[in-house]
């Protein structure tokens, strides 16, 4: 029997707690925020109808805490808790513990987490369903000789995965013998770490097959539908980078074999609520069951924009005991829709998080055709404790080839500075030629990455620092008008003004110092026989060149945007000493982060390649490796410490040769 819902917490943060939020406040239905230290003054917490602290910034102290969660749901009088995606929403005691507070869980039952919490016992129960399975050991002795006997006998490459996570985390493919044990080791910290369960499943890793999945729905009264699938091929450490809707190349009698499927799957677990049944398609058109998530996708965007569907609402709707609003013949497909993900950090440099604050902030205006799902405005922050997900951009057009227009023009409007962003990386994704004929695996980025990290035809660097000198020159310039004694302006009596502007790129090993003098004409720099113009509509003119930068300026920091990418440079003071070189021998924290091992001391003699320390970030784990045959000297930490970016980790001496 439906009942009206009032009031509902999300349990969550950011992007899809202000996602939940918008539809919420469309229904009708009041918003409870829960925040951390870190968050008091999220966008999730400014938008909500009331919000309530529920501890300290790591999500240990306060979004994996259940008895706090649910303290403020009963303090607010809140009727349900809608969990988001991670940290509580599959988590089957938290589910429990709502139902025994006499709280409405906007998810699956109990039961039904349960049966999908353990891929082991998943897999055993889609067996039953007729759902196909990949080929791998699922059982419950979890002895390092028996998996890695089991990894022989299934034969490599194989993939270790964590039976109880989810998101990539815990998994890693393992492509000899050689290699098993360092990642069973990795794989079992990072599971133990993420989702409190270090067991593991091994699998035969399908060379060349594409991830397709299933947006499925059911309620409480035995209806249940699926929303056709989305294809997410193009991932990084089993992460999605890149979300399409529909699959493309899919044929009418592929999908609807696929859904059947994935609606089995659902019913075989007595599922209610939105859900996601995930599948390996191979190259041969044969697909296979990976897992279920019982909750809504960071992906779900892409399934709304081609079905009409706010799938938010039909949660809510389900969980007041509602009928699904559409039976199967309902559902039609409209258009193709891309999802990108735009995360603080940097492609270029083995993808290391990048914290800070957001200095400058523009995306595309929302339009039919564009959508900006995000938790962060300019001013925010991206800290160390949480995914550096910033936004989700999602776009929209009556076919592929349309949608994908419309997502590389999207990204390059996509404007962010303060902390480095993977707008230029997910640019040259979707500018691949591979990419764009939908030539789609889940090896995609480790097949092109070498083609996906090389810096795309732009303007040439000499270019862009003449843009941010002329920046510089007009900001001394309105200076000067207001205290002509206290600036830098370079005036000079009868003569053309000089600057002298010391800037460094941000890949540059060494800085530029430009000499340049201003005239009627605009900004010269003879060295490099350089003109910059200002056109009367805003445009920059640089040797016939054409175009409509912005720039962002930030603590001495510049970066230029344009339609043929991002710059990044800063200032120093060309008077001063330039030369800035690294302490040889010394490895330094490339991040803010925890130690989780280290596996040398001093003394040890190492190898080049060999894995010294392990770090925690946002999540994730990153190895820190010997760059050349040495002897330890010193280690600075231990596993548990906390380490600032740019902290002396170990210092090396080189192998005597």
């Amino acid at each position: 029997m439906a009942q009206q819902l009032a009031k509902i917490l999300i349990a969550n943060r950011g992007e899809i707690a202000c996602r939940v939020i918008r539809t919420a406040r469309d229904m009708g239905i009041k918003t409870v925020a829960v925040y951390s230290d870190a968050d008091a003054n999220a966008q999730h917490v400014l938008q909500a109808d009331e919000a309530v602290h529920i501890g300290g910034s790591p999500s240990s102290e306060s979004y994996l805490c259940a008895d706090k969660v649910i303290a403020a749901a009963q303090r607010t009088g809140a009727q349900a808790i809608h969990p988001g995606y991670g940290f509580l929403s599959e988590n089957e005691s938290f589910a429990e513990a709502l139902q025994d507070a006499g709280l409405i869980f906007i998810g699956p039952p109990v039961a039904a987490i349960a049966a999908m919490g353990s891929k082991s016992a998943a897999k055993n129960i889609m067996a039953k369903a007729g759902v196909p399975l990949v080929p791998g050991y699922h059982g419950d002795d979890q002895s390092d000789d028996l998996l890695a006997a089991e990894a022989e006998k299934i034969g490599y490459p194989v993939l270790l995965k964590a039976a109880y996570g989810g998101g990539g985390k815990g998994m890693r493919v393992v492509n000899n013998a050689a290699e098993f044990a360092e990642a069973l080791a990795s794989a079992r910290r990072e599971a133990k770490a993420g989702f409190n369960n270090d067991k593991m499943l091994v699998e035969k890793f399908i060379t060349r097959p594409r991830h397709v999945e299933i947006q499925v729905f059911c309620d409480q009264h035995g209806n249940a539908v699926y929303l056709a699938e989305r294809d997410c091929s193009v991932q990084r450490r089993h992460q999605k980078v890149v979300e399409e809707a529909p699959a493309p190349g899919l044929t009418e009698e592929t999908r609807k074999a696929m859904g059947d499927a994935a609606v089995r799957a659902a019913q075989a677990i007595d599922y209610v609520g939105a859900g996601t049944v995930e599948f390996l398609f191979d190259e041969d058109g044969s697909f296979y069951f990976m897992e279920m998530n019982t909750r809504l996708q960071v992906e779900h965007p892409v399934t709304e924009m081609i079905t009409g569907v706010d799938l938010v609402e039909w949660q809510l709707r389900v969980a007041a005991g509602e009928v699904l609003p559409m039976q199967q013949d309902e559902i039609t497909l409209d258009g193709h829709a891309f999802e990108a993900r735009i995360y603080a950090e940097n492609a270029d440099d083995n993808f290391m998080p990048s914290t800070g604050t957001l200095a400058y902030l523009r995306h595309p205006e929302a339009s039919p055709y564009v959508r900006w799902d995000s938790g962060i405005v300019q001013g925010d922050e991206v800290t160390t404790f949480y995914d550096p997900m910033i936004a989700k951009l999602i776009v929209w057009d009556i076919d592929r080839e349309s949608a994908l227009r419309r997502l590389t023009n999207a990204l390059r409007e996509t404007r962010i500075a303060g902390v480095t962003t993977n707008t230029d990386y997910l640019h040259r994704i979707a500018t691949h030629k591979a990419f764009a004929n939908a030539e789609l695996t889940t090896r995609f980025i480790e097949q092109y990455g070498e083609a996906l990290h090389e810096r795309e035809a732009g303007l040439p660097e000499q270019v862009n620092l003449l843009i941010i000198a002329a920046h510089m020159i007009r900001a001394r310039q309105q200076q000067a008008n207001q205290d002509p004694w206290g600036s830098a302006s370079g005036w000079r009596v009868n003569a053309p003004a000089k600057h002298r502007i010391g800037l460094r790129s941000k890949d540059a090993e060494t800085a530029t110092i430009l000499d340049l003098i201003s005239t009627a004409n605009g900004i010269e720099w003879p060295a490099e026989n350089l003109v910059l113009q200002q056109a009367s509509d805003g445009a920059v003119v640089v040797d016939g060149l054409r175009f409509y930068p912005e720039i962002a300026e930030h603590q001495g920091n510049f970066t230029v945007f344009s339609d043929h990418g991002r710059f990044d440079a800063s200032a120093y003071d060309a008077l001063a000493d330039i030369i800035h070189e690294d302490e040889a021998g010394t490895l330094t924290a490339p991040m803010n982060g925890t130690i989780v091992a280290v596996n040398v001391a001093a003394g040890d003699s190492v190898t080049e390649g060999q894995a010294l320390v392990v770090m925690e970030a946002m999540k994730m784990e990153y190895t820190i490796r010997a760059p050349f045959a040495a002897s330890v000297e010193q280690v600075f930490f231990a596993a548990g410490d906390l380490v600032a970016d740019g902290a002396e980790l170990i210092s090396l001496s080189e192998a005597a040769e």
